[in-house]
């Protein structure tokens, strides 16, 4: 059953050069994981974004400034190594060190419905991402319930179906620009908890 997850998982990483990938159920939930990962405590990014990044911040208690960059297809979480690539599928995109957040769906490169995925270099954040990801789970036990032994996870996988989809999608696929969307400027806006 996760074999057909996995089966995705290499295909994108072989398409875009990365070593590693991790299909997540969105993009925001692929950042907040690399975030939790890497602990991030303070970050800038652009103002021009999807207003779930500034409330991921909020979620995680990072502290966070916008910088005035504008972008198309992707860009960086400064003073990390993590990048929200979710309007950005290209062969051989892997940035190396990196930790490259996509985004599918509806406006998006690739649209299997839903779901995102990270890219990634580091075999150690693979290894607990992975299990991150999926309620803490270490997917070599079968049924889980042999686990003795479990990270903090959280319930961020794709489906089968998800996986399916964008696999049968992403084989088929031929790479396009970077899109641009005008998102609005998130520094005219509050969050209230």
């Amino acid at each position: 059953m996760f074999d057909k997850i996995l089966k995705f998982e290499r295909k994108l990483a072989e398409f875009t050069s990365a070593p590693y990938a991790i299909m997540t159920d969105c993009c925001t939930h692929a950042i907040e994981l690399c975030l939790r990962y890497d602990k991030v405590q303070s970050t800038r990014f652009t103002p021009y974004t999807y207003l779930s990044v500034p409330m991921t911040m909020h979620k995680l208690g990072i502290s966070y400034s916008y910088t005035d960059d504008e972008w198309i297809g992707e860009y960086p979480f400064y003073n990390t190594r993590i990048w929200d690539s979710a309007r950005r599928l290209e062969q051989n995109m892997y940035k190396s060190g990196a930790m490259q957040c996509l985004s599918f769906g509806y406006s998006k490169p690739l649209d299997p419905g839903r779901g995102g995925a990270i890219l990634l270099d580091d075999v150690e954040a693979y290894d607990v991402i992975r299990q991150m990801r999926y309620d803490g789970r270490d997917l070599t036990f079968a049924p889980w319930q042999k686990q003795q032994v479990f990270r903090v996870g959280y319930h961020y996988r794709p489906t089968i179906e998800e996986a399916e989809l964008a696999s049968a999608k992403l084989k088929v696929y031929t790479s396009t620009a970077p899109i641009h969307v005008d998102y609005p400027d998130l520094r005219e806006i509050n969050i209230n908890d």
